[in-house]
């Protein structure tokens, strides 16, 4: 049976009396099932004996679960028709949530927006840089607090609630994410040994960050394993149920950066890269999420040369997402018109090469067909940042598999999680020697599994126990220090690769 974060008991106690002087608060305490040794924390503490007594003694008990410590922290006249509770993916670049229903497991509202932090660096490196200067790791805080509490209201106006109803609040998200939104200083995060202030900080109410919810409301953190593996990834794990497979397989998650882990319910082991900026459009000029107006497939003729594309919601262009730029660059090499190098062939391009800003480009979708009167375009610099992240994949895959003595051949399945592996083709990331060549039906899509992971916690308490045990059984490979990936990486700057015969099912142009 699922035990949810937060749970409404129903009490009903014998009103007190001259033979009967036991306090209210444990009065209440004391009518709770005998399991549930319930404190009060002293915040609360008024709250829940005037509540108590002004319902005649009689109601619901709102209890948070929080694992060995059950807090006790407000009192209903009667079971609520609803117990909302808000899941939080914490993103670098943007936040997903939800808000469930917590006896349902129902979902009520989702929404999603911009990570704020952004206006004081793009990437992790720079905010952490940031958080070092003056107030900036105040800034840093207060500005994702704000995108969590505009969340919370949108959430809420979707559900037809207060925002002050949500009673629980789960978090998944990178490690330095997770240090800015709790106000704790990243500093060590980026220096060797790259050890984090905490990897399992335990749970906080609303009140304690400022969030616009229920005051007592917890805030449950998914632990994360180092600083470059989060609670994000672990999420992922919990949702995938990877750690409770007989057989070996592997979870990739693309976002700022590619996050592996490979294992089953005897081990796991997991590492991190960063493979993912030009997959999700932080790199390339014309590059952007994939969301409306983005080119998320494209084919090429390798006969015509025709390009082909299609865009999310079917609307104009307006440039590429990640999965768009690699079924390109793939539908470019198969028709010739790029290298092994990934350089442009511009006596097989023709006039769709033109000269752009960045030098060499490719017209995708000229300027009549764009959603801006722009055209789009793939630059010779998008190629490079493409080859270089394509390249570390790979060898992010290939060292991890090496740690363990497994061929790839030996995984049973593939999830690939994001919103990467919900629009990328395998097919085309394997023909640029992205992802092994193996039957395409081993790479499964799960769609954010992060964000899955944190429902899960939210509802279940065996997930919550999964999460908190996974941070002791997980190996976990530091890349940064790892003399096989850098050499793996340089062999992997080609398509498919220095070594064609890993991937046999790609064709090989040796005259370039």
């Amino acid at each position: 049976m699922t035990t949810p974060l937060v749970e409404a008991i129903p009490v009903a106690a014998l009103a007190p009396s001259l033979g009967d002087n036991t306090g209210d608060v444990d009065r209440l305490r004391r009518a709770l099932p005998p399991e549930l040794a319930a404190m009060v924390p002293f915040a609360r503490l008024a709250k829940v004996g005037e509540r108590f007594r002004a319902a005649g003694f009689a109601g619901a008990a709102v209890v948070n679960r929080l694992g060995h410590v059950a807090e006790l922290v407000d009192f209903l006249p009667a079971s609520p028709a609803q117990l909302p509770a808000m899941a939080l993916d914490l993103g670098t670049t943007h936040l997903e949530a939800t808000l469930l229903d917590l006896p349902s497991g129902r979902r009520l509202a989702h929404a999603t927006r911009p990570n704020s932090q952004a206006e004081h660096g793009a990437d992790i490196l720079s905010r952490i840089h940031f958080a070092g200067k003056g107030e900036g790791l105040a800034l840093l805080q207060q500005a994702v607090v704000a995108d969590i509490n505009a969340l919370a209201a949108e959430l809420a106006a979707q559900a037809g609630i207060a925002p002050e109803a949500i009673r629980a609040l789960s978090i998944a998200g990178n490690t330095t994410m997770v240090h800015l939104v709790l106000g704790l200083n990243p500093y060590h995060l980026c220096r060797e040994p790259y050890i984090p202030l905490v990897n399992a900080p335990d749970p906080c109410h609303g009140a304690d960050l400022g969030l616009a919810i229920h005051p007592a409301a917890p805030v449950w953190v998914l632990p994360s394993i180092g600083s470059y593996f989060g609670g994000d990834l672990l999420a992922g794990i919990v949702a995938s149920n990877l750690d409770r497979e007989e057989t070996t397989s592997m979870l990739i998650d693309v976002g700022t950066n590619a996050e592996v882990v490979v294992g089953n319910r005897e081990w796991l082991i997991a590492c991190a890269g960063a493979a993912g900026p030009a997959l999700e459009g932080g790199v390339a000029r014309m590059g952007m999420r994939a969301g409306p107006g983005a080119i998320d497939q494209v084919t090429v003729d390798p006969e015509t040369r025709a390009i082909r594309y299609r865009t999310i919601g079917h609307e104009k262009p307006q440039g590429l997402c990640g999965s768009g730029i690699i079924d390109l660059v793939a539908g470019l090499y198969l028709a010739r018109m790029i290298d092994i190098r990934g350089k442009f062939r511009p006596a097989a391009v023709g006039d769709r090469l033109v000269a752009g800003a960045d030098g060499l480009a490719l017209v995708v979708a000229p300027a009549e067909e764009a959603a801006d009167g722009k055209p789009v375009v793939l630059s010779q610099v998008d190629l490079d940042a493409l080859m270089r992240s394509k390249a570390a994949m790979y060898s992010i895959l290939t060292t991890l598999m090496h740690q363990v003595g497994m061929p790839f051949s030996a995984l049973h399945k593939i999830c690939v999680a994001g919103a990467f592996g919900r629009h990328i083709a395998p097919r085309q990331a394997i023909v640029l020697g992205m992802l092994p060549d193996l039957p395409i039906e081993t790479y499964q899509a799960i769609g954010n599994s992060s964000l899955a992971g944190a429902e899960l916690v939210l509802t279940d308490g065996d997930a919550r126990q999964r999460a908190r045990e996974l941070v002791r059984k997980i190996t976990y490979v530091e890349l940064n220090v790892n003399q096989e990936f850098m050499l793996r990486f340089s062999g992997s700057r080609f398509i498919p690769h220095t070594d064609h015969h890993l991937f046999p099912s790609v064709p090989f142009y040796s005259e370039e």
